[in-house]
């Protein structure tokens, strides 16, 4: 009897309560998980009810021998919940990247049981998740199949890329207009290239996926402007289209490398970098930033391959430069602080690539065909690029350099298919 004054009833689910004067009541026990009082008459039927009512995940836990079958209680998923939920979770995995252990993990198990209010639910093992996956695959190959043998012709995108185990990996994406006029794309391999990429390589591997997908109506290939990418072009049967969007930030990059605006720059990363790799300097920063109320916003570091990304850190440089400037006074460092003149330069390459970044992203929309924008918008930037007599030396030296640029890889542009897309009857 003492132990079941301490321990309480249904295994610890309720508890007798207390009088004022430290007595135990034994006619009323409050439900440990909602604290709400019941009337105790030696009959556990009304708590089990409410255990079953207001707290059947938990009581499941807690207490299953003690649990009985009621009208409220949530029964176990059936076959094909458990079968559509499995497929969800496969798809999830598959999309988001997920590691297959996660299925493994106790609170991904907890989380599941608590959504499915099932408390007998075990998520599915990993063998199950990578059959699915590959049955998900196969679903998705055959409906992209279809797709491609209804549709009049097809551009590929392709582009190799390095992971960060250092392996070569080529993708190619298919895109083609459906038979309710509707722009579509999808990834036809992500395939793991050994041989080094020479022009004939390259035209192979094009073509091998090509052949596998039995795409046959092949109008255009698309690849950046590498000079291996346009010898395996000429090899290849099929029109060339390159990025326009890669000529774009190949002229930002070569210009910049020929202006005024590189020893700015340099600072520019020296500082980023001072912030970026000590959390301390980032908390003095953010500190700051909060003293003059200002928006907290970590400052950008510029990467080659990442395109705007020097526009980026050049626009958050300028917005935080009061905070910036105030936290390197206080702090003891060797870095070449930005001289006011150098802070103008910096104004002014904004004012330069501000155009570029909003050409660049109007060049990779997928809502529209992209191709019909390029002469348009490659027109509106050699009017931005003219020289005026306001511009410093810096400024036209930038100028010309982009024009300069821009003109020599337009002529490897496929013209006749721009001027196509770009018709009023197209």
């Amino acid at each position: 009897m003492e132990k079941q004054e301490q321990d309480g009833l249904l295994d610890g689910e309720f508890k007798y309560k207390k009088n004022i004067d430290g007595t135990i009541n034994k006619r009323v026990v409050i439900c440990t998980h909602c604290s709400k009082e019941f009337q105790f008459h030696r009959s556990n039927s009304t708590l089990k009810y409410h255990l079953n009512a207001k707290h059947a995940f938990v009581g499941a836990a807690a207490s299953p021998g003690l649990r009985q079958t009621t009208l409220s209680e949530r029964r176990p998923l059936g076959k094909s919940s458990l079968d559509k939920l499995t497929d969800n979770i496969a798809k999830w995995i598959a999309k988001d990247c997920r590691p297959l252990s996660i299925v493994e993990d106790k609170g991904f198990a907890d989380v599941l049981k608590v959504a499915s209010q099932d408390a007998s639910y075990k998520p599915p093992a990993r063998s199950t998740i990578t059959i699915r996956i590959h049955e998900l695959y196969e679903t998705e190959k055959k409906k992209k199949e279809e797709a491609l043998v209804h549709t009049e012709c097809v551009a590929l995108t392709g582009d190799h890329w390095t992971s960060l185990s250092n392996d070569n990996y080529l993708g190619v994406t298919a895109h083609l207009i459906t038979e309710a006029w509707g722009l579509t794309s999808f990834a036809l391999t992500i395939m793991k290239t050994e041989e080094r990429h020479f022009a004939e390589a390259c035209a192979e591997q094009f073509q091998t996926v090509a052949r596998r997908w039995r795409i046959e109506k092949v109008t255009t290939v698309g690849t950046d402007s590498a000079r291996n990418m346009i010898a395996a072009a000429r090899i290849m049967p099929f029109n060339h289209m390159p990025c326009t969007a890669h000529i774009l930030q190949r002229c930002i990059t070569v210009s910049l490398a020929d202006s005024g605006f590189v020893t700015a720059l340099a600072k520019c990363r020296k500082i980023v970098g001072h912030f970026k790799h000590s959390p301390a300097n980032t908390a003095e920063l953010n500190a700051e930033q909060v003293s003059l109320g200002r928006k907290q916003e970590p400052l950008a570091q510029d990467v080659p391959t990442r395109w705007n990304s020097t526009l980026e850190m050049v626009k958050r440089l300028i917005r935080n430069q009061t905070a910036v400037t105030a936290t390197l006074d206080k702090q003891k460092h060797k870095l070449v602080l930005l001289t006011p003149p150098e802070w103008d330069k910096l104004q002014r390459l904004e004012t330069l690539l501000e155009p570029c970044r909003y050409v660049t992203e109007l060049l990779g929309g997928e809502a529209y065909v992209s191709c019909s924008v390029v002469l348009p918008a490659f027109c509106h930037l050699r009017r931005v690029m003219e020289v005026t007599d306001e511009d410093p030396a810096y400024v036209v030296r930038f100028k010309e350099k982009f024009k300069e640029d821009l003109a020599s890889r337009q002529e490897h542009t496929n013209y006749a298919w721009l001027q196509i897309a770009t018709a009023p009857t197209f």
